[in-house]
């Protein structure tokens, strides 16, 4: 009986086929394990959107070097009870002002005082009028925003005339008025910037959720039955929540310069609280004398604190977008 070219009659003793990897044949069923091998060494894992934004942020190297730079700054300040050479309040009028030396770094004032210590403890004043200010003003300012771009149409129209309304009314006036009728406290130097500063990030939440509201995942939360008010905190603010960040760094350093300015023309803060504003203040008069040191170390303070935040703006925005160019 004859066969085809290449085939052997009878039984063979053949050996299973083996696999490249030294595996039998009948050993190559799909199992969880192997499936963990190939994700492991195939395709990247997934990563979440904060894993990406951190990936992104850390390769802004000049918004991390901010970041330290900044703490390291708040640290001092508000621990300036450790750090500080002298107390805030100590004079020597026998002293008078002295020139930056070994004893006292920054100089002294003209009742003696250290200009280092004061810059510590004025700097407490200072950071905690911009904090505080973008924190407030933000969640104001959000709040007003989701709802007015929400709901729409007459709740729309109410919001925004009055967020017009604010927009304006002369800040510097306000604020004068306000703090010679109820007091040149810290508080209410809070209270009266945040009630100024809130209607920008409103406007720019209001245009984010009214791009947003009409998504697919929206449309499905509202037909699942969710209220508005979880629609808006669990699926609008979230999914916007990079144009807010980047908003609080630049409220960070709008509200320093405005207490700054204030503080600079007599309306701040008073003594014997001190500011980087009211140093500058008190030291107005020296310009262009030998007593200018006075000057320099409260409006370096200032320079540097409003740069590194922006800087952490930048490396913000540039984190929160994933179409940027330094992200490609």
């Amino acid at each position: 009986m004859s066969t085809e070219p290449g085939l052997q009659e009878g039984p063979t003793d053949l050996p299973p086929q083996a696999s490249p990897s030294g595996i039998a044949g009948s050993e190559l069923l799909p199992s969880v394990e192997g499936e963990f091998q190939s994700a492991e060494h195939g395709s990247p894992k997934a990563r979440s959107q904060w894993a990406l934004f951190r990936r992104r942020f850390f390769k802004h190297k000049v918004a991390l070097a901010s970041i330290f730079i900044l703490v390291a700054i708040a640290i001092l300040c508000f621990g300036a009870n450790f750090f500080a050479p002298y107390k805030s309040t100590d004079q020597d009028l026998l002293l008078g002002p002295v020139a930056p030396n070994g004893t006292h770094w920054f100089g002294t004032d003209e009742l003696g005082r250290d200009q280092l210590s004061r810059l510590l403890y004025a700097g407490q004043i200072s950071l905690k009028i911009g904090f505080t200010v973008a924190i407030l003003s933000t969640i104001v300012g959000t709040t007003v925003g989701a709802v007015a771009g929400y709901f729409g149409r007459a709740t729309d129209q109410a919001l925004m005339r009055l967020t017009d309304l604010f927009l304006i009314v002369p800040d510097i006036a306000i604020l004068a008025i306000a703090l010679e009728a109820w007091g040149h406290t810290d508080a209410v130097l809070v209270l009266v910037l945040a009630g100024l500063f809130w209607m920008y990030i409103a406007r720019v939440v209001r245009g984010e959720v009214l791009s947003l509201k009409e998504k697919e995942f929206v449309e499905a939360a509202r037909a699942s039955g969710a209220s508005s008010g979880r629609i808006i905190l669990r699926h609008l603010v979230p999914n916007i929540v990079g144009p807010i960040m980047v908003n609080v760094t630049l409220y960070v350093a709008l509200a320093i310069i405005a207490e700054s300015t204030l503080s600079f023309l007599g309306f701040g803060v008073q003594p014997p609280q001190s500011s980087w504003g009211s140093m500058l203040a008190d030291a107005q008069g020296y310009v262009g004398t030998d007593k200018s040191y006075l000057i320099w170390a409260p409006a370096l303070m200032i320079l540097l604190v409003v740069l590194c935040v922006n800087f952490i703006g930048d490396g913000l925005r540039d984190a929160f977008d994933p179409q940027s160019e330094k992200n490609a």
